[in-house]
Parts: structure tokens; C-alpha cells; sequence
């Protein structure tokens, strides 16, 4: 089973990956953050395998979240999900030792393909 923290400041699309996520049998969503200082919070009770973490958000953007992440829980894979599908987003992304970056437009089988391989 892999436990998945979603963040995202949008209610809508932390809904709409909760709910996809759910008819995975392999997967389980332990949590949920509008921001990245409430993921950090979250993440270090919760201990998910996986977080899908958007890069723009108020407070802590995901980037700074998933720079702070990695060094507080190393074993957690940081998905980094955005709008925005440009060299330097991705840059970004990987310098802050995201495991993989997946553009929001695209579909759900690639989110989910990504998940799967991070963790394995």
C-alpha cells in the first residue's frame, strides 16, 4: 500500500485527486494540506510514502516545502505537480529533490504510472 499526502491550495483539485486516487486498491490518501508549511506539519505525523505536492501555493510554495521535506523525512518521494510545464519549473522541481514532475494537464494514468514507479 503506498500512503499518499496530496497538497494543493485548491479544495477542487485536491477533491478530484482524492477521488481518483480512491478506486486505486494499491493507494491510500492519508492526508491533505492547502499549503506547504501545513504539509511539512502533516507529513512528519502522518509519514506518507508519497506527496503530491503543487508548486504555486500561499505560505510555502512547493518548491521551498519540497526542499524542507527532503531533509526532514528523506524516504518520502516528492511528486511535484503543475500547471506550468516549462525548463525552468522543472529545474526548480529537481533541484528541490523532487523524485519526478507531472504537468497537471496531464492524464491521470501518467500521475498514477509515476506514482507507482517513485516507489519502486
Amino acid at each position: 500500500m503506498i500512503r499518499l499526502l496530496i497538497v494543493d491550495d485548491q479544495p477542487a483539485v485536491r477533491q478530484g485527486l482524492l477521488m481518483r486516487l480512491a478506486a486505486e486498491s494499491d493507494l491510500r490518501v492519508v492526508g491533505q494540506a492547502p499549503d506547504g508549511e501545513a504539509a511539512l506539519d502533516l507529513a512528519q505525523s502522518l509519514c506518507p510514502d508519497v506527496v503530491l505536492m503543487d508548486v504555486e501555493m500561499p505560505r510555502m510554495d512547493g518548491i521551498a516545502a519540497a526542499r524542507a521535506l527532503r531533509r526532514m523525512c528523506p524516504a518520502v518521494c516528492v511528486i511535484m505537480l503543475s500547471i506550468y510545464d516549462d525548463a525552468r519549473t522543472r529545474l526548480c522541481a529537481e533541484e528541490a529533490g523532487a523524485a519526478a514532475f507531472v504537468p497537471k494537464a496531464m492524464p491521470a494514468d501518467l500521475l498514477l504510472a509515476t506514482i507507482r514507479q517513485v516507489r519502486h
